[in-house]
């Protein structure tokens, strides 16, 4: 199940591109337009959301040492969120009101399917930030949801108006109490095992950098939404703590960390400087709002996109190493046990190494498009924003796939592996 989210969150990412290419003149022109809206969706919803939602059922179980509920549900639930993630900003693009109130139905759907099936194994006490994070992720995800669901019941129906700060305040919400949160948490168990580097006393951290960005993000939702500004700073600030600890925690696994300089090292540390990027434009915007008004909210809608570049970036390299993780044991289970080379296989067997770099160029420069074009209200810089969004989800399913299946059919129709094959030839295998 979980590569099935991931395999959507890549099919998502191109759509988001696609999306931002459509929206361009729109999104310069007006950053909470419809068109801007429903690319900022399909990025949201249908990449990060459901890519969070494949971690969250891989790591649940490893975190808490319970398994899911059930298998049936977690299915369930991907197809629930799947058919949310499209049919909501396709609604809200194309101002298909009966679309978008399908698409709040299937989201509610799929919080009460997702709800059900993690309250087992997230009942367990203690095991720190990581369970903390998931528990308070699902609050996030109720509140976001069912915000969500109500301004898309009757979109046109004049009984509510979706101003820019209310659509700003669910997107903060979304964002840092639901999908930040959750990365924020799940971090403390992969930067160790990924980077070697184990340290003590860091939960203190992790649990400041959890309770920090729900808190300051629930806070300033709020205050955004009811027009506060003294919840709206106060929120701020809670979320530059938790966040901050965050970034603190990073950089005490880096210091300590065992294994050398690697791709998804390059992977986590950009991640970071979209989050310091996002900081420092979305205080900017604050600033300038009340005295230049459309340069304020273009840097906000960018301070936005670096937020979400933190976690698409996190995301994709992370990716890169969950995914072999995964697949790995799947074709061991079939009968895989050498890599193209005839050698033992290895995680670093199943992608090729030098498209997963080209990746990390493209979604970085796509991030940087997207936010250089919002915030100088430039029209081609979006869409080439777009196209490299599209060259990312397309070079991320293939890198990740095609030597897995390959290796997977050769398993599975009986062809001889490579030192198989040498060993039938009575040749010497080294």
């Amino acid at each position: 199940m979980p590569l099935s989210f991931l395999a959507a969150a890549s099919a998502g990412l191109i759509a988001c591109g696609v999306a931002w290419i459509w929206a361009r003149s729109a999104a310069a022109a007006h950053p909470s337009s419809d068109p801007t809206i429903a690319a900022v969706h399909f990025g949201v919803l249908a990449a990060l959301t459901m890519g969070v939602l494949g971690a969250t059922h891989q790591f649940t179980p490893v975190v808490t040492g319970r398994p899911l509920r059930s298998v049936p549900l977690a299915r369930a639930t991907f197809l629930a969120w799947l058919a949310a993630s499209w049919l909501l900003p396709l609604g809200i693009g194309f101002e298909l009101v009966a679309v978008t109130a399908a698409s709040g139905a299937l989201a509610l759907t799929g919080l009460v399917l997702l709800t059900w099936n993690l309250a087992s194994p997230l009942s367990v006490r203690g095991k720190g930030a990581p369970v903390t994070s998931l528990r308070l992720a699902l609050l996030g995800a109720a509140g976001t949801t069912l915000l969500g669901a109500t301004f898309v019941g009757d979109r046109q129906g004049g009984w509510f108006v979706l101003s820019p700060h209310v659509d700003l305040a669910m997107g903060v919400l979304g964002l840092f109490a639901w999908l930040g949160v959750t990365y924020v948490g799940v971090a403390q168990k992969l930067w160790p095992m990924f980077m070697l580097a184990h340290r003590r006393g860091g939960h203190r951290t992790g649990q400041v950098a959890v309770w920090g960005t729900w808190l300051g993000a629930a806070v300033l939702a709020g205050g955004l939404a009811h027009g506060s500004p003294v919840a709206e700073w106060s929120g701020a600030a809670v979320l530059a703590i938790g966040l901050g600890a965050h970034l603190v925690s990073l950089g005490a696994h880096l210091q300590r960390r065992r294994r050398k300089a690697d791709l998804h090292l390059l992977f986590v540390t950009t991640a970071a400087a979209w989050l310091v990027a996002g900081a420092g434009l979305a205080l900017a915007g604050s600033l300038l709002l009340p005295h230049h008004y459309r340069l304020g909210v273009a840097l906000v809608a960018a301070a936005m996109v670096a937020a979400g570049g933190w976690l698409l970036e996190a995301l994709v390299g992370h990716a890169h190493k969950v995914v072999p993780f995964i697949v790995w044991s799947l074709l061991r289970s079939e009968g895989a046990r050498s890599g193209p080379s005839g050698k033992p296989l290895l995680f670093a067997d199943l992608y090729h190494h030098g498209w997963a770099t080209a990746t990390y160029g493209t979604v970085t420069a796509g991030i940087a498009g997207l936010c250089a074009g919002l915030g100088a209200s430039w029209a081609p810089a979006i869409a080439a924003g777009g196209v490299l969004l599209v060259a990312t989800g397309a070079m991320v399913a293939a890198n990740l796939s095609v030597r897995p299946l390959h290796l997977l059919t050769a398993a599975r129709t009986g062809h001889p592996r490579p030192a198989v094959a040498a060993i039938q030839r009575h040749e010497p295998v080294e």
